[in-house]
């Protein structure tokens, strides 16, 4: 595929291109450059699309758990006498 640049320096991004990366009017790309001289773009993601990338606790832990804990840790462990 190819496309020409502008006198301003535009290029329009082949249609297939675009829908492979699924890119809508308004998307914004991010170009890398290489050091052997290729060029890579990619869409820039908006945050919103890493929702659900991970996966929530299956309960939460209240705060009478941490205390608890932290409780229990403090007891356990005994602290160290500075010098």
């Amino acid at each position: 595929m190819e496309s020409a640049i502008t006198s301003k320096g535009q290029t329009t991004i082949p249609k297939a291109v675009r829908e492979y990366l699924r890119l809508k009017p308004g998307d914004k790309v991010k170009f890398f450059m290489h050091p052997d001289g290729t060029v890579v773009m990619l869409p820039k993601l908006p945050v919103t699309s890493l929702r659900g990338i991970v996966k929530p606790r299956k309960s939460a832990v209240s705060v009478a758990d941490m205390t608890e804990a932290v409780a229990a840790a403090a007891v356990v462990t005994p602290r160290r006498r500075r010098r």
